[in-house]
């Protein structure tokens, strides 16, 4: 549920003018061309969202504000998503990696250090792909150098963090930092020309409307997110720890000899609750009333009941594929691949988020079995575990769970499919880029991923 109480908290931001002023915001600060707020919004800032709630909300908070800035709707959803790759390993404050931690008995310091090192090349190629998208080739002529600053000042401020903090907050303080020097480096630097569309220049009249007070609401409503949500669900807070009961299943596996098990633990204060927490808290900060309130929800609700039912039936899938044994066969017959393995590791994890739409769903499907592989092969046993992490993050432009979610905002609602189609080839360019920067460091330095 935390895609759809994120949903409503978007909707609160409309319903109450916020949304608008900070809109208006962004273009007053930064400017109306196009490539540089695709940069500034869907890669700094889609970044901050990704770490507080995850789960496809980053693209349905993005791209209104493109196509308010003049892109038609599938460009906009297409930019979205493809900037919102490398933050998704630490999506919803780290628990992808605490999860694979947990699946595959490595350190969490060692897990999140792994995975940290692999997001650090691949976050360097996303901007430059927005600005090809939007632009082609004179985008990246003209404007690279906010391409190549947007990349290293996120990995500035979350490389350090996932490696020896943990990763609970890698996402938020590198999409903070990527968004402070952007927008500070965008005041002083201008592209050669300036790409506006027709509406973007629309926008940017328009935009003087907001008082300095408005913007400071709007604020308000990610101060409240990320103060909750860190709170909330970090390693300090007790509440993700309450266990109400817990369904499982039990079998045997006659490939590992012993049982296996799927389960479902019913947690009432995971992240759903905190973002629905946070919901509640921006409505009355921003004066809500209970219609308002109502209506909000009920716009969600007729935007993602069907993302609702995807992921139900999704995540009920990768339960089967778990259960039924066919995880186990695949991932065991992989050994005999040997070093070879490296080419199809990422492909483990691209593959277990495109069907369950969830990091966390693909880490827990595979974690364990990337680190027997790797064991079995003599590669570094931090790197397949990594990969397969950092593999199911390019797998969420073509997640349906995730488009559900994504297009909830725009005219794509219950039309993912366009969405995902004009997404895969560029999903499958950035996993062969990913499968490259595995070899690398199996070839080079391997040491880097051998546990202290």
């Amino acid at each position: 549920m935390d895609s759809f109480w994120g949903l409503s908290t978007y909707n609160i931001l409309v319903k109450t003018g916020k949304f608008e002023a900070f809109k208006n915001w962004l273009v007053r600060n930064s400017s109306v061309d196009i490539r540089i707020q695709a940069v500034i919004m869907a890669w700094s800032f889609g970044a901050l969202l990704e770490g507080l709630v995850g789960f496809g909300y980053p693209w349905a908070f993005v791209a209104p504000i493109l196509i308010y800035l003049g892109l038609d709707d599938l460009k906009a959803l297409q930019v979205s998503a493809l900037a919102n790759n490398a933050p998704v390993s630490y999506g919803a404050l780290g628990t992808p990696i605490i999860l694979l931690s947990a699946v595959t008995g490595l350190p969490l310091i060692f897990v999140s250090s792994s995975v940290a090192k692999v997001v650090a090349i691949l976050a360097l190629l996303p901007p430059w792909i927005l600005l090809y998208l939007l632009d082609k080739w004179r985008g990246i002529r003209e404007a690279w150098p906010l391409a190549l600053l947007a990349s290293l000042s996120y990995i500035l401020g979350q490389y350090p963090v996932a490696s020896y903090l943990g990763p609970y907050i890698p996402d938020i303080t590198g999409s903070l930092v990527s968004f402070a020097v952007c927008l500070s480096f965008v005041r002083v630097w201008k592209p050669r020309t300036i790409v506006t569309l027709e509406q973007g220049k629309v926008a940017a009249q328009n935009a003087k409307g907001s008082t300095q007070r408005e913007v400071v609401w709007a604020w308000l409503a990610f101060f409240i997110l990320i103060v909750v949500v860190t709170l909330w669900t970090g390693p300090w807070s007790p509440l993700t720890k309450v266990s109400l009961y817990t369904l499982k299943a039990t079998a045997f596996s006659t490939l590992l000899k012993k049982s296996v098990a799927v389960a479902f633990v019913f947690n009432p204060f995971v992240a759903g609750t905190a973002i629905f927490t946070c919901w509640l808290l921006i409505s009355l900060a921003l004066r809500a009333g209970a219609k308002t309130m109502w209506e909000s929800v009920k716009s969600s609700f007729s935007q993602y009941w069907g993302g609702i039912l995807t992921g139900v039936f999704v995540v009920g899938l990768a339960y089967v594929f778990n259960y039924s044994g066919m995880a186990y066969s695949l991932a065991w017959k992989s050994a005999d691949l040997g070093t070879l393995f490296l080419l199809v590791s990422p492909i483990f994890g691209w593959i277990g988020c495109a069907l369950s739409g969830s990091n966390t769903s693909s880490n827990a499907l595979f974690g364990a079995y990337q680190v027997t592989v790797a064991r079995i092969s003599g590669l570094p046993v931090g790197l397949t575990p990594a990969l397969n992490s950092v593999g199911a993050e390019l797998g969420k432009p073509v997640a349906p769970q995730t488009a559900s979610a994504g297009v909830s905002t725009t005219k794509y609602v219950r039309k993912e499919g366009h969405v995902i189609r004009n997404n895969f080839p560029w999903a499958i360019g950035i996993l062969v880029y990913l499968i490259i920067i595995g070899l690398l460091y199996a070839f080079l330095a391997p040491h880097l991923f051998v546990p202290p």
